[in-house]
């Protein structure tokens, strides 16, 4: 996955002359005692990278349960949910009230109410005129 990207400006020549020296400074009986060394590493490193990545998703996902959203969402909407629900109870109950306080023949409401209201105009133009 890498060696592209590492490897990509170094020519098979460069990387022979690079073996060579390396030979010629350890010398053939060290070599394989380094690219043990070398492997334990790179091993082990990729281990902890893996370790860290495995700790982070935990750690997300109990980020994730100690916020718990969908709970959070309907204690919400609950509390919104009920004055809304009192309200409507409200406005449900002054309708049934004013319908069955009302006769069945809403016209003679509305003759009733207009006859009182005129009988009282005069008497206040009286008051006016005297």
């Amino acid at each position: 996955m890498f060696l592209p990207l590492l490897f990509e400006d170094i020519a098979f020549s460069e990387i022979l002359v690079i073996m060579l020296v390396v030979l010629l400074f350890f010398g053939a009986k060290s070599i394989p005692g380094i690219a043990k060394t070398l492997g334990k590493t790179l091993y082990e490193f990729r281990n902890a990278q893996a370790e860290l990545q495995r700790e982070i998703q935990k750690s997300g996902m109990d980020i994730k349960k100690d916020m718990n959203f969908t709970e959070l969402i309907k204690d919400t909407a609950e509390e919104i949910r009920q004055p809304l629900d009192q309200v409507a109870t409200d406005i449900n109950n002054t309708v049934e009230f004013k319908s069955s306080t009302t006769s069945g023949n809403p016209v003679s409401e509305i003759n009733s109410n207009t006859s009182e209201s005129t009988l009282d105009q005069p008497e206040n133009n009286e008051n006016k005129e005297v």
